[in-house]
């Protein structure tokens, strides 16, 4: 019997599950995990996560006492929620789980090692070694400084919203331990700059722009591991095989499951280091330089940075009304999904659209059960009610 793609996938690449869902990561046993805001969202309207974010909201309000503001409350059940998932995360997995700083610090280097100071106490005072854990920050020039700063403590991170071969270099000359290059995202630029309605994975500019990464790394020694992340389709999966890692939502890991073909290695460290490559000596006017004459780069960085703030957002007025909520013994889901789909809905014409939504694709994935490149009001209803099965996959 032929090999799944997925089990092939595995003997090249670590497989990482995008997905705060803990039945997903037990279905199908990724090394690592990550999560964000609006996984952390998604998982929370869950009935069987609802206990953990209860205890963690009415904890959070009686440590900060009852003159506490409900944005207050909020912001600090968010911290506390990112590592109480990530602690059932790493009862299931053998390996790390990223957790992320607050996207709203991504120009501040000193309020995210903060941040992540505080992230790496929660999870010590539980008794899991900083080994375990990445802690995951926008691939700024400043939030490279501050990953820089964490690694020599021993703290080690995971670069997001990288989309340009600077921002590569600047994390690897850091040191960082993990960068998440952005596959479909870079894609979905591209398709909107040029009006074409598809790409073959070897044209794929998300493919490329990872690829020309991870040749660029195993060229010049750099131990900085590459993970592709946010992807459209199984070709940009299976074209990028062979890569350190790559984190897939439940959907396409149960597509590859599912398809059972030949699966070779795309890439390989030694045609890399055959590669005719130049090197590049990163300093943040290089950095600056590089980065204002690439577009795409600049503009998807500012949006992913948006959205993620977005999506915290949203996350903290979801408790803040939980909050009161569950205090009054009421129950949240209408009110939690009307929330999420007047944040997203931005030119109010009753569907998000996958620009809109700039949030993690794993759950936008979930949420657009006809797979028609919207959500609807229905959708989100459905999704963050008792039906939130389809992100379950």
């Amino acid at each position: 019997m032929a090999q799944s793609l997925l089990e092939q996938l595995r003997t090249m690449t670590i497989v990482v599950a995008d997905t705060g869902d803990i039945q997903a990561i037990e279905q199908f046993k990724p090394r690592d995990a990550t999560t964000n805001p609006s996984l952390i969202t998604a998982a929370a309207q869950m009935p069987q996560y609802q206990a953990i974010v209860d205890e963690t909201l009415l904890q959070a309000k009686a440590d900060l006492g009852l003159d506490a503001s409900d944005k207050d409350i909020a912001n600090l059940a968010f911290k506390r929620l990112a590592v109480a998932f990530g602690l059932k995360i790493l009862q299931i997995i053998p390996g790390r789980v990223s957790t992320e700083v607050d996207a709203r610090l991504s120009y501040d280097t000193a309020a995210t090692i903060e941040t992540a100071h505080d992230l790496i106490a929660q999870y010590e005072a539980a008794g899991i070694s900083r080994d375990r854990i990445l802690i995951k920050i926008a691939s700024t020039w400043e939030g490279i400084q501050a990953a820089k700063a964490l690694e020599k403590e021993g703290i080690h991170c995971n670069l997001t919203l990288l989309f340009g071969l600077h921002q590569a270099i600047a994390c690897a000359e850091a040191k960082a331990t993990l960068i998440s290059p952005f596959v479909g995202r870079i894609l979905d630029w591209y398709k909107k700059e040029t009006g074409r309605e598809s790409y073959p994975p070897t044209e794929d500019p998300g493919v490329q722009s990872v690829t020309e990464i991870y040749n660029y790394y195993k060229k010049f020694g750099h131990a900085t591991e590459v993970m592709g992340a946010s992807f459209r389709n199984l070709g940009e999966i299976t074209q990028l095989a062979g890569c350190d890692l790559l984190t897939i939502s439940p959907q396409l890991l149960a597509q590859l499951d599912q398809t059972a073909a030949d699966l070779p290695r795309q890439l390989l460290p030694e045609k890399a280091a055959a590669a005719e490559i130049e090197r590049i000596s990163m300093d943040q006017a290089t950095f600056e330089q590089m980065h204002e004459r690439d577009r795409m780069a600049s503009e998807k960085l500012e949006e992913g940075i948006r959205g993620f703030s977005k999506a915290l957002e949203t996350l903290e007025t979801m408790l803040a009304e939980r909050l009161h909520l569950r205090l009054q013994g009421e129950k949240l889901v209408s009110q939690a999904a009307e929330e999420v789909f007047q944040a997203y809905d931005l030119d109010g014409d009753g569907f998000i659209t996958r620009e809109e939504w700039m949030g993690t694709d794993a759950v936008f994935d979930a949420l657009d059960r006809d797979h028609d490149g919207k959500v609807t009001p229905d959708e989100i209803s459905t999704g963050f009610g008792g039906g939130y099965q389809l992100i379950q996959v």
